[in-house]
């Protein structure tokens, strides 16, 4: 931690807009308050100063950046100040993006903070995948993993934030091009405790009824097709034709039950030689 360290009265710092995280375990918040109470704050709080015009003159505030759950349990454990380490930013947008990056790094985040934390940084910061990664000391497959959790539905991001299922779940999930069905499967895991592996199998085993579905599917279609060729050849001909196929190829095979009918096919496909 660089900079000096002041203790500043609880009163006076705001809570940060740009929080990313929304949910606070109260019994851990009683546990660490309980500690605070014994042993005081081990690692200062990050707040930044703003100054306010007043009719007093200028007035210093100071929005809290990083430590949260440690303010909140201080407030709990009755201190009335802590200790903090002020940053100055000079501007707002500076300031709230230092906000988002210090919580990202500092503040125990789970996938689904986190990645929506990204977000922010790049729908209000104009940052690139390749920027936000580079600011947090993290790879750009990793930011761009992350943020392609927020394509879930709501409900599963929310039981991934829970702790209701895995990381692993949810990207097997997002496998699935069907937002009903994710939403079907997603309840299947948590109504049967799917494991990871579970669920893997589960959707190997429906990917490959789902493809030879298909493949029936499109032979059914190729079928069709074949026998109405065989029908339009046949009816311009004047004869049977079957129509093969094979991996290889195909073939064409026209009946005929004399050489006069023959000669008759044969016309057709080339009167002008004949």
């Amino acid at each position: 931690m660089s900079g000096p360290i002041f203790q500043i009265e609880t009163h006076r710092i705001t809570l940060n807009p740009y929080q990313p995280r929304k949910e606070f375990d109260p019994q851990a918040l009683d546990e660490l308050a309980a500690s605070i109470r014994e042993f005081g704050i081990i690692q200062p709080l990050v707040v930044l100063k703003l100054d306010e015009e007043t009719d007093n003159g200028v007035q210093s505030k100071y929005q809290l950046i990083a430590g949260h759950r440690r303010l909140m349990a201080a407030q709990k454990a009755g201190l009335r100040t802590v200790p903090v380490v002020v940053k100055n930013a000079l501007k707002r947008t500076e300031a709230l993006e230092l906000a988002i990056v210090e919580n990202i790094q500092r503040e125990d985040l789970n996938i689904i903070e986190t990645a929506r934390a990204y977000s922010r940084l790049s729908d209000e910061f104009g940052l690139t995948q390749r920027e936000i990664a580079a600011r947090l000391g993290k790879s750009r497959e990793a930011v761009a993993n992350a943020l392609r959790l927020l394509s879930l539905p709501s409900d599963i991001q929310e039981s991934l934030s829970h702790g209701e299922i895995q990381e692993s779940h949810a990207r097997i999930l997002m496998q699935v091009p069907d937002i009903q069905k994710q939403k079907e499967l997603h309840k299947k895991i948590l109504n049967e405790n799917l494991s990871v592996r579970d669920l893997s199998r589960h959707q190997h085993i429906e990917m490959s009824k789902l493809k030879e579905k298909k493949e029936k599917h499109q032979e059914s279609e190729q079928d069709a097709q074949l026998r109405q060729l065989e029908k339009s050849l046949s009816e311009f001909l004047g004869a049977p034709v079957r129509v093969e196929v094979s991996q290889s190829g195909g073939k064409i095979i026209i009946h005929f039950y004399s050489p006069e009918e023959a000669f008759g096919i044969a016309q057709r496909i080339h009167p002008e030689e004949m």
